[in-house]
């Protein structure tokens, strides 16, 4: 079974950094794209980032760029969302998914983990 696992997440600064990482299961990266997603209360979900399975390309959604470096670690099945630089519009749920065939910073991924909770102060 594919599984998605986010953790990580918790009270920090604004001006400070947190790592999220996304434990998998089930698939490999080789495969399935890999995205990064946050939902903050009251709004839509929206893609922070994503990893192609295909050649390893990124995208980055424009309120992360510059702050946010996602990267894989495949012996560890795991992925990560190094943020850096926080703001408290930052505050969200963050969530990874996964997908076969969909790459993009759409929420069309076909697998979601549970998300972790990230809260910036000011």
């Amino acid at each position: 079974d594919v599984q998605l696992q986010a953790f990580g997440g918790g009270l920090v600064e604004a001006g400070g950094y947190v790592r999220l990482s996304c434990s998998t299961s089930g698939f490999s990266f080789d495969d399935y794209s890999i995205g990064w997603f946050r939902q903050a209360p009251g709004k839509e979900r929206e893609g922070v980032s994503c990893l192609s399975s295909s050649d390893g390309s990124k995208y980055y959604a424009d309120s992360a760029k510059g702050r946010f470096t996602m990267y894989s670690d495949n012996a560890r099945n795991t992925v990560y969302l190094q943020m850096t630089n926080l703001k408290p519009e930052d505050t969200a749920v963050y969530y990874c998914a996964a997908d076969l065939r969909y790459f993009g910073l759409g929420t069309q991924y076909h697998y979601w983990g549970q998300g972790t909770e990230v809260t910036v102060s000011s």
